[in-house]
């Protein structure tokens, strides 16, 4: 049997191609973005981000023993992760958007469809579900975050860090957190918990491909 990150990997590759292989994205990586796309981008963004660590706590919450490596994995990767959505509003306002106008956003239905989902299924599916969250999140920004602030910053002709910041750390920081993923996911021997984080994995691709697709 393979290990599961691997299973994982390979069960989950077509929902990572329509990704990466959706015009928005790539137009996206390649060219970067209007300044306005790019604000409607960041304004999904910090809601994704903002739910992040509440999402793994409900997680841990419901986490029992034969699990306790990854509620202890989720201890961790919420520290690291605390405040990083003031990133993305320290991005907006680089940008041009308020803090006020930020915090007010209402997210689409497609940033809903994905909170919303990841909340039911860390609590009424299985708790291992937030590892298809973190898993997506993770392959997104270590291997298209690059490529795509760098984008960003030449075709809005940004200085530095400036108004990419969340995007451009993230994709160092994620490909660090991916070899500790594998290590987490391996752990997981029982059935119900690697179908609920394959199928967490698929569903955040879709609609994480929605969220670029519509802004």
């Amino acid at each position: 049997m393979l290990p599961f990150f691997a299973d994982l990997v390979t069960r989950t590759d077509e929902a990572r191609r329509a990704f990466e292989n959706h015009p928005a994205l790539m137009d996206a990586v390649a060219n970067g973005m209007p300044i306005e796309r790019y604000r409607r981008f960041l304004l999904e963004l910090y809601h994704v981000v903002w739910h992040f660590n509440p999402l793994c706590a409900a997680a841990a919450s419901r986490m029992q023993d034969t699990h306790r490596d990854v509620r202890y994995h989720l201890y961790e990767h919420m520290v690291e992760e605390s405040g990083h959505e003031q990133w993305v509003v320290n991005d907006l306002e680089a940008v041009g958007v308020s803090p006020e106008v930020t915090r007010a956003h209402r997210p689409s239905i497609y940033a809903q469809g994905l909170i919303g989902y990841n909340y039911w299924a860390a609590e009424r599916q299985h708790p291992c579900s937030v590892l298809g969250m973190m898993y997506t999140l993770e392959v997104i920004a270590s291997v298209y975050g690059g490529p795509f602030s760098s984008a960003i910053r030449e075709s809005l002709l940004l200085e530095g860090d400036r108004g990419v910041s969340f995007v451009s750390s993230h994709a160092t920081m994620d490909a660090e957190h991916m070899a500790e993923m594998r290590v987490v996911l391996n752990l997981l021997k029982d059935d119900e918990a690697r179908e609920a984080v394959i199928e967490s994995t698929m569903f955040n691709f879709h609609h994480f491909t929605r969220i670029v697709e519509s802004v």
